[in-house]
């Protein structure tokens, strides 16, 4: 964040930071005055460019966290034809313009938690793999569920950017200039141009964005979508461990925080409902949906029906990318987990069993 921002996102959480994480909000304060430096220059140099580009129509990459959204995205982005934002460029959205060529192999140390790993399973790190453009939201817009992992005191509050059913207008709005100008940021910055005979696309995965579908055809008419979803007792399991492994990593504050069950079987529950309600709304041929397993059993023919669907071109170009990143994971092994109670299971079954009836999943 800029120091601006930073400052309105302390004063909207009436400056509640606990003793224990003062220092970690030291850190941020002087980070964020070197962020506005940069953001000033980058806006003197860039500001025209941004302003004159018309970006091409983004692909969204849509699920629930923990679903195979980052898989599916890096599967897609073998394809040279797409584009998409780097971890760097959504972790410094308001400075990548100017500092990326430059600080990207300084900036490790600015994130200690930045591994070679994800920490939260053994997928791949490093500022240059495909990142999620909800950071740069949370970071410009104030306007995430993700601002929830670094104060779990104000998790409502944070929680109803899920959805944006029923926030102020304002903040819908500052959101909404934050996401456009990200958008033609990124194609400035990958050379995408829709006006372009054969324009490159680009590439978005956000699971919130699973809930903004309406939202997201009103900035961009003609998206295409591409959903995964997981078994959900697997999904909980997962999403149980992300948040813990999120709050601890960026929360200013003690106490309880968003990893409750509670929270997590309400989030996806508004997700989902969302996402069922809204969905209708793709025109067709414009929205393709797979199961993680079908993905991960053969991955080459899932993103040919997903090249045939939507139809993009360039498949054979395709492929061979695909196979041969699928071939580098053949190491990868996935968490496992002990059985849910029976208890949990329970209140799984009846609070999401839209996804259970839906995708066949059987709820034993």
């Amino acid at each position: 964040m800029t120091f601006g921002t930073w400052c309105r996102t302390l004063r909207a959480n009436r400056f509640g930071l606990s003793w224990r994480y003062r220092s970690r909000a030291l850190r941020v304060s002087v980070r964020s005055l070197l962020n506005s430096c940069y953001a000033r220059r980058e806006e003197r140099a860039f500001g025209a460019d941004i302003d004159a580009v018309k970006p091409p129509t983004p692909l969204f990459v849509l699920g629930h966290w923990r679903s195979g959204t980052t898989f599916l995205k890096n599967l897609m982005t073998c394809d040279p034809q797409f584009a998409f934002p780097t971890l760097y460029e959504v972790l410094f959205p308001d400075t990548f313009l100017l500092t990326e060529d430059r600080r990207g192999g300084l900036a490790r140390w600015l994130v200690p938690r930045l591994r070679d790993t994800r920490g939260i399973d053994d997928m791949a790190m490093g500022y240059q793999v495909p990142g999620e453009d909800e950071f740069a939201l949370a970071c410009t817009s104030r306007c995430s569920p993700y601002l929830m992992w670094c104060f779990p005191k104000n998790e409502r509050r944070y929680e109803q950017y899920l959805t944006f059913e029923g926030v102020p207008e304002a903040d819908l709005s500052r959101w909404k200039a934050a996401f456009v100008r990200f958008v033609k940021k990124l194609a400035l910055r990958h050379g995408l141009n829709a006006e372009s005979p054969s324009p490159r696309s680009l590439v978005l995965k956000s699971p919130p964005h699973t809930a903004r579908i309406r939202l997201l055809l009103d900035l961009f008419p003609e998206a295409r979508f591409v959903h995964v979803h997981r078994h959900p007792y697997e999904v909980f399991h997962s999403t149980r461990r992300t948040q813990h492994v999120m709050t601890e990593a960026g929360r200013f504050q003690k106490g309880r925080g968003p990893e409750e069950d509670a929270g997590i079987i309400r989030r996806y529950q508004a997700l989902h409902e969302a996402y069922f309600e809204q969905r209708g709304l793709i025109a067709s041929g414009r929205l393709y949906e797979v199961s993680l397993n079908d993905l991960e059993r053969d991955p080459a023919a899932q993103i040919r029906a997903i090249y045939e669907t939507l139809g993009l071109g360039g498949l054979d170009q395709a492929l061979p990318a695909v196979r041969e990143h699928v071939a580098s994971l053949a190491g990868y092994r996935k968490r496992t987990y002990p059985e849910l109670s029976a208890d949990l299971k329970d209140r799984l079954r009846v609070a999401w069993r839209q996804s259970f009836e839906t995708w066949g999943y059987s709820s034993a």
